[in-house]
């Protein structure tokens, strides 16, 4: 085995910049492969840094670990290094993990690179963004070595997550300086001295983005068999600023059929950096190595309905609980309070009527005015709307338009005809606003629902706003031949298939699609591969057919096999800062 003084070779890196969707030029680096590489033998690396660090930190690894066949890539993550923004701060947690999705599609495709031909080593809290966007994206990358991935920050005050979250909400965009002294990340006195005076490493932190990281790590370590990924994790054993317990469970939690856990109990928090670091470089070296010796085995998702990761989560929720335990007695207590006084609030209401699924109930949620009978069925309307699950859906709206604007504009760019088809569109309410924002262009619309109730209410909706362009139409979104009916170049699916928890109705729906839309032809679809009250929904609300509102949540990973099994390439996506609901979009291919 190599040790720390091993002579290292000398790759030089040439700097550049990438605009993320919200417009900022983020920094990178990129150290070329001192072998040659082919067309069909791209082998990248992307390095993800740890908090307050930057992507020149990573010289040291790529000097050491001998791989110059490789390609590397590093960023500076915004408000780190040489990326704009106040340091440590990002509007939320989810905008760098975008950040990070939307620097892998910039050098993949800059540079001619399959996703599968991309490996990615990652520290502290950048292991955080690594996991979160495996999990989040799905991205079919061959292999993921986290270090000390900062799940649980070591917060030494009493009581400082509650402290943190009032102190945000008092005063928001405020920032803490770390406690962490150089001495405490690594044995290594030059590595030591380096950190000390770099300047582009800054000490502070955005609470927001703290807090963000708690609640992230918290989701992910639970959610974690939604990753399939070959994953390489390091532990660092004498560690003063992040927990070890959290990333034993977190990989306890995987689905991955390759995964190789590795601790290093002298190990102070920056393993790559430590003064024995060659022992993790060569185990992440080797790691990366034999991922790529043999093709991705991407295992096949389309039969989770039957067996796999989500279908558990539903064996256990549809599985009748003790009448006497304090889960049944807390669901009962809810069921209670929501058929009586919580029948004063508007949605409540609607949802006992229609069920807490229909369109209705959706488009009271978009309204997003809280309304009730008397003062008091006012408050529960406002609690109501503000609950996790429906200010996620009013995030879906807006990341739905988001898309169907880019949608509309590539198509703007090859007809004046723009037909746009939704299949379960309820009242249609984001669609309608969508075709009245954009009166230069020529946009139809037939929205489709098996609900005449929500039909009707889209009619009156689209004569309020003076539309005269969409055309209402009861129909079933999971027959291909009434699908196929309908010429479209725009189609969406937008929370349905997530209502359902088999797969062949929404694969009969995805081909019914497919043969709907022209080549390159665009198609947009929802899903919800995660929710925090999926267990409470099941057991206290009902759906639309009076059942209970049981869910199935498919992983992101899963959706988009069953969008690519049907003939579509995802080429975007957007999730809530909460991981419940991501839109996507496809291009026939």
């Amino acid at each position: 085995m190599t040790n720390s003084n091993t002579a290292k070779t000398n790759r030089k890196s040439t700097q550049h910049t990438f605009t993320a969707s919200d417009n900022t030029q983020l920094a990178y680096h990129t150290w070329p492969p001192t072998t040659p590489q082919t067309d069909t033998n791209n082998k990248t690396i992307i390095l993800f840094h740890r908090g307050h660090e930057h992507a020149a930190r990573w010289q040291d690894l790529i000097d050491r670990i001998n791989l110059p066949e490789f390609t590397f890539f590093a960023w500076d993550a915004r408000g780190h290094g040489n990326s704009p923004g106040q340091r440590g701060y990002a509007k939320d947690f989810a905008r760098i993990v975008k950040d990070a999705d939307e620097f892998v599609n910039h050098v993949t495709t800059q540079n001619k690179i399959n996703i599968q031909d991309v490996a990615v080593i990652s520290q502290s809290v950048g292991s955080v963004i690594a996991a979160t966007w495996v999990h989040d994206y799905a991205p079919n990358i061959r292999a993921l070595t986290l270090a000390t991935p900062a799940f649980r920050i070591k917060l030494y005050a009493p009581f400082a997550i509650p402290t943190l979250k009032l102190f945000n909400k008092i005063k928001p965009k405020t920032f803490i300086k770390s406690y962490v002294r150089p001495t405490m990340l690594t044995h290594d006195k030059e590595q030591s001295d380096i950190y000390a005076n770099d300047k582009l490493i800054s000490p502070k932190i955005a609470t927001n983005i703290l807090l963000d990281l708690h609640d992230t790590s918290t989701r992910i370590i639970q959610d974690a068999g939604a990753i399939h990924t070959p994953v390489q994790l390091h532990i660092s054993g004498n560690d003063y600023v992040v927990k070890q317990k959290p990333q034993h469970q977190f990989f306890d939690n995987l689905s991955s059929t390759i995964k190789e856990k590795h601790e290093y109990p002298t190990f102070k928090h920056s393993t790559f950096w430590e003064k024995d670091r060659q022992q993790p470089i060569d185990k992440t070296r080797a790691f990366i190595l034999k991922q790529f010796e043999t093709p991705v085995q991407t295992p096949s998702l389309l039969n989770e309905h039957k067996q796999g990761y989500s279908k558990d989560i539903c064996n256990t929720i549809e599985k009748p609980l003790s009448p006497i335990s304090p889960k049944a007695l807390n669901f009962k207590t809810q069921l209670l309070s929501l058929k009586t006084i919580g029948k004063l609030s508007r949605g409540i209401r609607i949802g006992w009527a229609t069920g807490f699924d229909s369109g209705q109930s959706l488009d009271h949620v978009y309204r997003n005015t809280p309304q009730g009978r008397t003062p008091l069925g006012k408050l529960i309307d406002y609690s109501y709307l503000n609950t996790p699950g429906w200010k996620g859906i009013r995030q879906r709206k807006v990341h739905m338009q988001t898309l169907l604007e880019q949608a509309i504009k590539q198509t703007a760019k090859h007809t004046q005809d723009i037909k746009i088809l939704d299949i379960a569109a309820g009242p249609g309410r984001y669609l309608l606003e969508t075709i009245k924002n954009h009166p230069k262009h020529k946009i139809s619309a037939t929205l489709c629902d098996r609900d005449q109730g929500g039909l009707d209410e889209g009619i009156a909706l689209a004569k309020e706003l003076n539309i005269n362009t969409a055309t209402y139409k009861q129909s079933d979104a999971f027959a291909p031949n009434a699908i196929t009916q309908n010429k479209t170049n725009i189609a969406i699916v937008s929370g349905l298939y997530e209502l359902f928890p088999d797969n062949q109705p929404i694969q009969d729906s995805l081909k019914g699609l497919a043969q709907a839309l022209p080549q390159h032809g665009y198609l947009l679809y929802t899903n919800q591969p995660w929710h925090p009250q999926q267990e409470m929904i099941a057991r206290v609300l009902p759906n639309r057919d009076g059942l209970p509102w049981i869910m199935r949540c498919r992983t992101q990973a899963e959706m988009d096999q069953l969008v690519e099994n049907a003939g579509f390439k995802k080429i975007n996506m957007l999730i809530d800062n909460q991981g419940i609901f991501s839109v996507s979009l496809a291009i026939k291919i």
